[in-house]
Order: C-alpha cells, then structure tokens, then sequence
C-alpha cells in the first residue's frame, strides 16, 4: 500500500463547525475522529470568532492533517446569514494557511454526488452514506457528518489526480 494521507472536512458555520478526519491508505478510507465546533450567540462577532479560531487550531495540532477540505458557501437568500458563513469559512482558510496546509473548496453539490452520487441529495442521505462509508465514525450530528463527506470527496478526487499523474508519467 501506499503512504498514509490524513485529511481535515470541515462544513463551516458560525454557530456550528462541523469537522471531521480521515486517513486515505491507497483507495481505503479510515474514520480518525469528528466532532462540532461551536461558538455562543450571545458573544459579539469577533470573540465567537476567535474561539471558533483556537478550537480549530487545536483540531488541526492533535491531528495533523496534511490537507484541509472546505465546503464553499452557497448563495443564500439571506445576506445576514451568507455574510457569518463567510467569516466562518474565513476562519477554516486561516487556520489551515497558518498551519501550513493544502486546502481545496467544494461545492456542497459536488461533495454530495462524490458521497451519495446525487448533488441534490439531503443531509440525512449524506449521513446515511458517510455511516457506510465509514462504519466506525457513529457519527450522529448532520454538521460533522457533511464535515466527514467533504474530507471524502477529497479522499475521492485526490486519488483520481493521483491516477491521472501516474497515467502521464
């Protein structure tokens, strides 16, 4: 088999950061852990912030991914709500820039046709297949798992660009 690739999924969000870790040894895709970063509405925007902040920058100490997955923001009809996803995920970038990390963006549609093999699946499809796909995780929290399908997705498309490099060589 090949070298061990540990991969952070993240599914930002203000009041709930979903994450979760994977190991991809060739085409096989293990559960390291997952969990719910949250931040309390009742603390002004830069405090839930900088908490968000250090829980993921302790994330990403403990288990050293070597890259970051991130769920891009889709266009919102709420522009108050579209503008606290986008400083969460600013959040996700800056924690994995400071650590040093790879990061790659998906489209939530692209991550659920890699997991479900439909874009337009729901999260209690996603959570469905994560669970197959990772029969140990018993993940029970829809934000980790869409956390855990997005490091997945990556697992998936890592591994095409892997073959592909290898066909060229």
């Amino acid at each position: 088999m090949g070298a061990t690739i540990r991969i952070l999924g993240l599914d930002p969000g203000l009041g709930r950061m979903g994450w979760g870790v994977i190991d991809m040894e060739g085409t096989r895709l293990s559960h390291v852990a997952h969990g719910v970063l949250t931040s309390s509405a009742k603390l002004e925007l830069a405090s839930r912030l900088m908490a968000l902040h250090g829980l993921l920058a302790a994330i990403i100490a403990e288990h050293r991914p070597m890259a970051i997955s991130v769920e891009q923001a889709f266009v919102a009809k709420d522009p108050s709500a579209a503008l606290k996803l986008g400083h969460a995920r600013a959040i996700a970038l800056l924690a994995a820039a400071q650590a040093g990390l790879d990061v790659a963006e998906y489209a939530p549609n692209h991550i659920k046709k890699c997991v479900v093999g439909v874009g337009h699946a729901g999260k209690e499809q996603v959570m469905v297949m994560v669970k197959r796909l990772l029969p140990t995780a018993r993940v029970e929290a829809a934000d980790a798992a869409d956390a855990l399908a997005a490091a997945i997705a990556h697992a998936h498309l890592a591994g095409t660009r892997a073959k592909i490099m290898a066909a060229l060589a």
